[in-house]
Order: C-alpha cells, then structure tokens, then sequence
C-alpha cells in the first residue's frame, strides 16, 4: 500500500511535527487493521490537507466474487447507514453564522455533533468483515456505495448484471438527525444520490442467506446491516416508463422507506 500526504502550508509551525505525526500513525493503523502494510508513498507540500493512497493485491481468481450474478429473488443488503456527506457537512455548517442559524433552527449542536460522530465512527469502519462473509454466503453481486450515493452504485450494478433484472430500492437507513438536516440544505439524501465517503457495500444475495449475512455481521463486527431493497425479473416493475423497460437499472420505490439509525458506534 502507498500513502500520499499533503501537508498545509497553512499549518502553524509548532502545530506542524505532531500533527502530521499523528496523521501518518492513523494511516499505518488503518492498514495494520486492513490487514496489509504502507510500503512507500509521496509527501507534497500544499494549500490544504491532502491524505489518500492506493492499494494492491494478488488474488486466486476462485476468491473473487464478480459483480454479475444477481438474479430474480435476490434481494439487495446494505452494510452501513446512509448520510455522511449531509452530516459532515451539517458540522462544517456549525462555523458559518448564517447557515447556522438555520441548522439550530431545527437541531440542537448536540444533535449535530452526534449525527458527525455516527458519519465518522462508520467512515473509519472497515468493511473487511462484510466483504469476507460475502464468499460465506454465497453473494451473487457487490459494490460499495460512495461518491455517486446508493442509486448510483446500485444503477451502475444493475447495469452490470448478465440476467436481464432491476433493482428496486424500498428502504434507506440513515443516521438519526440527518433527515432534518437534509431538508434544509437538500443533498439529495432522499433521492439516493447524496454522496457518501467510506459507505457500506450494497450485495445482491438470497433472502435466506442475507437474514444469516446480517446476523453473523453483527456477532462477528457489531455491524447492523440492512434488507434495502429486492431484484426483479425485467418486466415485473410497473414504476418505470416505457424508456426504462427495456435496460436493466436501478430505481427508488415510490413508497420507500426510510429507517433512522440512532447513535453509529464502534
């Protein structure tokens, strides 16, 4: 694994050794906890604050689980709640006077930091746990949910699928506060395509076999998965428009549910 490191040239210089050693000491452990070690990387200078990496890995090709085997039947599991792009930035909002203004409107800063700290105990969860148990139970197809939020994903998944199926999404959990927040400032949480960093993995398997997925995930990771939606044969959905009948997609139930995920700890 290779680590990448901006350093702000806005950082005062006493401030400058001890964060940016604590900074490498989260990344070194994250990668221990990934099971995997940072051999190399580069270190830049910059405006602001840059960490990423990229990593590698040599697999059997009998562990991978390809993307494309989701069939009518399946239903959709999602690993993690929903919302760290609205709670994060609902914390950002905290330090700018007009936006809130509003926030505490509707939401008490007690709430805000709670719903930032649920975003950010999931962010730094890894999915490695979820992902193993996958090969367990047989999942048929997988993607995790990111920048293009979970309609995205479960589109581009759908799409990828070489039995001709939709994916129906009928539920939406989402941490506790961040529906409030989201019908102030509209990013789009509702609609499934609020951007998500770090988010869960979104698998087609069989019912039977995610009601067990679920519950050894939270035995083996304290990790409450979810039943978010189903997949369908092609012409079995009566919620599309002739344009859509003919391709496999992904779309949100007109009577979705949403589901609020109280306090996300580790």
């Amino acid at each position: 694994m290779l680590m990448i490191l901006g350093i702000s040239q806005q950082l005062e210089p006493e401030l400058k050794d001890p964060v940016v050693r604590l900074i490498m000491k989260g990344y070194f452990d994250a990668a221990s906890e990934a099971g995997t070690i940072v051999t190399g990387g580069q270190t830049i200078r910059n405006p602001w604050f840059l960490l990423g990496g990229v990593a590698s890995s040599v697999s059997e090709v009998s562990e991978i689980i390809r993307p494309i085997n989701s069939i009518p039947g399946d239903v959709l599991v999602l690993t993690k709640p929903l919302g760290t792009r609205v709670a994060v930035n609902a914390h950002v909002s905290l330090y700018d006077p007009v936006k809130s203004n509003k926030l505490l409107g509707i939401l008490t800063e007690e709430q805000v930091v709670e719903c930032y700290n649920s975003a950010i105990n999931s962010m730094i969860k890894l999915n490695k746990c979820a992902a193993a148990l996958m090969k367990k139970y047989n999942a048929h197809a997988a993607t995790d949910v990111t920048g293009f939020g979970i309609l995205g994903h479960a589109n581009q998944l759908a799409l990828n699928q070489l039995s001709k199926v939709k994916f129906k999404i009928h539920t939406l959990p989402v941490f506790q506060y961040s529906l409030e927040i989201n019908k102030l400032f509209d990013y789009g949480l509702l609609e499934g395509t609020s951007a998500e960093t770090s988010g869960g993995l979104l698998i087609s398997m069989s019912r039977e076999n995610a009601t067990q997925y679920i519950k050894e995930l939270y035995e083996l990771d304290n990790l409450e998965a979810y039943i978010v939606g189903d997949v369908i044969s092609h012409y079995e959905s009566n919620d599309l428009d002739n344009n859509n009948l003919e391709n496999n997609c992904a779309y949100l139930d007109k009577e979705f549910l949403t589901i609020q995920v109280p306090y996300f700890g580790n």
